[in-house]
């Protein structure tokens, strides 16, 4: 009596099996017996995760070259109202711009990788002879299961998703969410996170966002508002400041983050203590409230020097000691 391992496997006789190959070529009856199981199937896996990573990567080239372009920024991520920007304000967004796609990039590589390697363990499961059927239709079960209970997690997901996309605010600038306002500090899929002036640090769910209010985006315009007394020279109060504005805009430290000259827009309110003055100027993203402040420090001592004087407290005239002569 022999042993069934002893046996001649019948497989042999197919010459053109992997069976009879290996038993041609190396006489061994056990490794030609189960030659399916060691060779022809871990060589199919073999293939089918090679073909995965091929897949997988040109798929990462095509991402790249979708989000980086070729040397002018991934035109096909650039919003519209980007597309029609003049050429300086296109050049300010162009870092923010890649930043952003190297985001969606990110995002976009690590879902292609997810969905090529869960097809690729399917084909494997099948070369090995499992039965994915039952498996799929319990992973579905649970899929449902799972969506169900996370609504709340799949909508912050998803509003993550457009807000990369659309580019409506990124690290750094100045938003306000409504419940919330402060500097971007990350942006996540789920949640966006912001610190306020206080120091204090939000965590906003991205799916409980309904608006955004973003003063950092393409640039920001500086708006400063000069209070006067009824009994200062209105047209001298606007020339004086009107000239120091221009020259500050062409000096340091505001030089670099003035981007169009000031302009003066006049009287913007009369109450019956004040008259108001207002000025504005376009400047960089997220600079608006520096160039503000040095505006103000710098027409204020000009004004003092030009006699012209601020509103009277409470609406009480100034006391003769306390009064600049022009």
């Amino acid at each position: 009596m022999t042993l069934p391992l002893l046996s001649q496997p019948r497989c042999v006789e197919d010459a053109e099996s992997w069976c009879g190959t290996i038993y041609e070529w190396t006489g061994n009856q056990w490794l030609a017996r189960y030659s399916d199981l060691l060779i022809a199937k871990p060589l199919n896996i073999l293939l089918i995760l090679l073909i995965a990573f091929g897949i997988r990567y040109l798929a990462h080239r095509a991402i790249n070259r979708l989000t980086q372009g070729n040397g002018g920024g991934p035109k096909l991520l650039q919003p519209m109202r980007e597309r029609r920007a003049d050429a300086l304000t296109a050049e300010l967004m162009s870092e923010r711009r890649m930043q952003r796609a190297r985001t969606i990039g990110s995002v976009l590589k690590s879902i292609a990788s997810l969905v090529i390697f869960g097809m690729a363990t399917i084909y494997a499961l099948q070369v090995l002879n499992i039965e994915i059927g039952p498996v799929l239709a319990s992973a579905g079960v649970l899929g449902v299961a799972v969506a169900f209970g996370a609504q709340n997690l799949v909508r912050d997901f998803l509003s993550g998703m457009f807000m990369l996309v659309e580019d409506q605010y990124g690290v750094g600038d100045w938003v306000d969410l409504g419940e919330a306002a402060g500097t971007v500090e990350s942006v996540g899929l789920r949640v966006t996170t912001l610190r306020d002036l206080n120091g204090t640090v939000w965590y906003v769910r991205n799916g409980e966002i309904l608006r955004v209010g973003n003063s950092s985006q393409g640039f920001a315009v500086a708006v400063v508002d000069l209070p006067i007394a009824h009994t200062s020279d209105v047209e001298k109060a606007v020339e004086v400041a009107n000239g120091v504005a221009q020259e500050a805009a062409r000096s340091e430290p505001l030089a670099k983050d003035v981007l169009e000259p000031p302009e003066m827009l006049g009287v913007d309110q009369i109450t019956g203590d004040t008259i108001t003055l207002r000025l504005t100027t376009k400047v960089r993203p997220g600079r608006q409230w520096a160039v503000q402040r040095t505006l103000r420090a710098e027409i204020k001592r000009t004004y003092d020097e030009e006699g012209i004087q601020p509103p009277y407290p409470n609406g009480l005239p100034l006391p003769p000691s306390s009064r600049q002569t022009n």
